[in-house]
């Protein structure tokens, strides 16, 4: 079985031993995490020293159900993250094939072959697979465009565009959709995830999880954010101006705006390599892709490096 390889941003350190400079020195626009995360409210002494309670973790769900506007026939499952249950999902059915349309997210390709399972370009097939909206390209779906049997809709970056969200479909019995609270809420060293689908499904994702999956504080920073719609508001507004900010700058300096979100903008220029190693020499990473060399993509920096990028692209 041929092994697929696994390309994400991040990598600073790589990026420091290769160009000088510290984890410190550097602006990392190689992910698609909001820069500006939500305040970390105080917590309880309890979520460190006791195992996360029942009440705790229905608070989780409860406010979930409400912010996402979950169907109630749809369950919900808090997860460490989002790649936990992306790795569990293929061993919920027989290997057959999947549909995953390319270019996109290469975690959900490499968990459903590493059990067997083959990639079709083309449908019908057994499962199927949609990033909505794409990463790294932005496109979005709509509910004809699902045809599988198994059908998984990884909304991840689907937080900043609430009224796209196929939230509806997990009413199907053959539906999940995967939330992940890291990229919204700029926490992704929190390890918080969701999955929202028929309930037999997620029953047998809960159950591979095993019990107490969240940590204490997660539960209890996961239920503050979810209530706090204001703070949803003003940030996909100061998202959607900073990425018409991004866009103007790449612009200006000769890059072709192409697609994205306002979490993360796509690039075509003429050579991505040059430009990740032009802007590595400012301590800025970005994201290229090997499967298309003319693609750079960049997340949004925090309100206090815009001055360095807007130098490094002068």
């Amino acid at each position: 079985m041929t092994k697929r390889k696994k390309d994400h941003g991040g990598g600073l350190d790589a990026a420091a031993e290769r160009y000088g400079g510290t984890r410190g020195d550097w602006i990392d626009l190689s992910t698609g995490i909001n820069p500006v995360s939500y305040p970390l409210p105080a917590l309880t002494g309890d979520s460190w020293t006791a195992l996360p309670d029942r009440d705790a973790q229905n608070a989780l769900i409860a406010a979930a159900r409400r912010f996402w506007h979950v169907p109630d026939g749809a369950a919900v499952l808090a997860t460490p993250g989002a790649s936990a249950p992306i790795a569990m999902i293929p061993r919920l059915h027989a290997a057959a094939g999947v549909h995953i349309a390319p270019p996109t997210y290469n975690e959900h390709a490499t968990a459903f072959t590493s059990v067997g399972w083959h990639i079709t370009e083309t449908a019908p097939a057994h499962a199927q697979v949609v990033v909505h909206p794409n990463n790294p390209d932005g496109r979005v779906f709509c509910a004809q465009d699902l045809h599988a049997p198994l059908r998984i809709i990884d909304e991840s970056f689907c937080d900043v565009m609430p009224d796209a969200s196929l939230i509806a479909q997990t009413a199907r019995r053959d539906t999940l959709i995967l939330k992940s609270f890291g990229k919204f809420w700029g926490l992704a060293g929190l390890r918080l995830g969701f999955v929202i689908g028929g309930r037999d499904l997620v029953s047998e994702l809960s159950t591979m999880l095993g019990p107490w999956p969240v940590a204490g504080p997660a539960l209890e920073i996961g239920t503050r954010a979810l209530e706090d719609t204001d703070w949803a508001i003003t940030t996909r507004t100061r998202l959607a101006a900073d990425s018409a900010r991004l866009d103007g700058l790449l612009t200006y300096a000769g890059a072709t705006p192409v697609g994205g979100t306002t979490l993360f903008r796509l690039y075509d220029v003429a050579n991505a390599a040059d430009w990740q190693d032009r802007l590595a020499q400012h301590r800025i990473w970005s994201r290229i892709f090997p499967y298309n060399p003319r693609w750079l993509r960049l997340g949004l920096p925090h309100p206090d490096a815009w001055t360095r990028v807007e130098a490094a692209l002068a």
